[in-house]
């Protein structure tokens, strides 16, 4: 046995060892002053730049006043505001009408009805930006709160290193500890995705919903949410979409800057990602079940190890608790105390187990509940873009 422990513990630690080396890539937007020394490669004046924001937003009364608030404050760039109304029962349709009312910005689009062979956020967002003016389109969230100036220097980015997509991670403020670990797990998980992109590898993609700026000419040019029509987790296949026309993502750990309210609690995390785990896979049964007898049999050797009194046993208890490191610099950078990273091994279990049920739930139903239309698996599966 002691080989199998020996496995285990060089795999955690190879996991470590990766992540660490992907962390120079993966920061904060940089600041305002750190940006004033970047040249614009473009030669363009961040305050003559239009942005439409699009928001899709269905049943959001508690939230979506906020949202657009925010997104109103920006300061730097012209911004409009495109709210997509995806058949909404609560007051989201009356609060819209009244923002629309007092700001000339605020534009306001109603589904009344689902057309056939969508998703509805899919469809919100497609139009959306069929309706937008800018130069660059910012497709958010409707639970999503950004601070005033985060879409000017995103752009700065942008203008500074010729891309045409810039996108950050949701910057949840968790309630509890566990939920700051799994947020820290989550982060460590997208590590090569950062550097990837980052790097301008010719194979890396990222996408997140929370924060998607893209190039108005760059989106039309790439087919947008037309080509992602049946794509749940849209907001990745976006970037994938636009690495396959030739074009350059820049991304970041949203932090404070992009303030994202769902998910506080580790149980409501996992019912967050009941739609999206498996979705992200490509709805690949096999994968979960080779990638599930794998990880159960990691994490049955790192419990069971330190109880054979072995060296190697000790190393495959020991052995997952270095992810501390890699999830201490996460929790450096977005200014979080450490003891939230040292909780971050012990939620790997439940990261496990959230793609389980994920599957489970998925399968059962055979699709997906999503804005209250069913979307059956195979429906999703012919209509995935991968």
């Amino acid at each position: 046995m002691s080989w199998l422990f020996g496995s285990v513990a060089a795999c955690f630690v190879a996991m470590t060892c990766a992540a660490l080396f992907h962390l120079r890539w993966a920061r904060r937007l940089p600041s305002s002053k750190a940006l004033a020394a970047i040249p614009r490669l473009d030669g363009s004046n961040a305050g003559a730049v239009r942005c439409s924001a699009v928001v899709p937003a269905r049943d959001e009364e508690a939230r979506i006043e906020n949202t657009v608030r925010h997104l109103l404050a920006q300061c730097g760039v012209e911004v409009e505001v495109i709210v997509v109304d995806d058949r909404s029962t609560d007051r989201t349709s009356e609060i819209l009408r009244r923002l629309a009312e007092e700001d000339s910005r605020v534009r306001v689009k109603r589904v009344e009805v689902l057309p056939d062979g969508w998703l509805g956020k899919c469809h919100a967002c497609h139009l959306g930006a069929s309706a937008a003016t800018g130069d660059w389109i910012l497709f958010i969230d409707a639970d999503c709160w950004l601070k005033p100036d985060v879409i000017a220097r995103a752009l700065r980015v942008a203008a500074g290193d010729a891309a045409d997509h810039i996108t950050l991670t949701p910057g949840v403020a968790p309630q509890s500890i566990g939920a700051r670990a799994w947020h820290l797990a989550f982060l460590i998980s997208l590590a090569n995705w950062f550097s990837g992109v980052n790097r301008d590898r010719p194979r890396a993609y990222l996408g997140i919903g929370a924060f998607n700026l893209v190039r108005a000419s760059a989106y039309r040019q790439c087919g947008g949410y037309e080509a992602l029509r049946l794509t749940v987790v849209d907001d990745m296949k976006l970037g994938l979409l636009l690495r396959r026309a030739g074009k350059r993502t820049r991304a970041f750990i949203g932090g404070d800057d992009v303030e994202c309210h769902w998910g506080t609690t580790v149980r409501s995390l996992v019912k967050v990602l009941e739609k999206n785990c498996f979705a992200a896979i490509d709805f690949r049964l096999w994968v979960v079940w080779l990638g599930g007898l794998f990880a159960l049999l990691v994490m049955c050797a790192a419990a069971i190890g330190p109880l054979t009194g072995t060296p190697a046993g000790l190393a495959a208890g020991l052995a997952p608790l270095s992810l501390m490191l890699p999830a201490g610099v996460f929790a450096q950078r977005l200014g979080w105390p450490l003891r939230s990273a040292a909780v971050t091994p012990f939620i790997y279990p439940a990261l496990f187990y959230a793609m389980l049920q994920s599957t489970f739930v998925t399968v059962r139903h055979g699709g997906i509940r999503w804005r209250d239309t069913f979307y059956a698996l195979e429906t999703l599966r012919a209509g995935t873009v991968r």
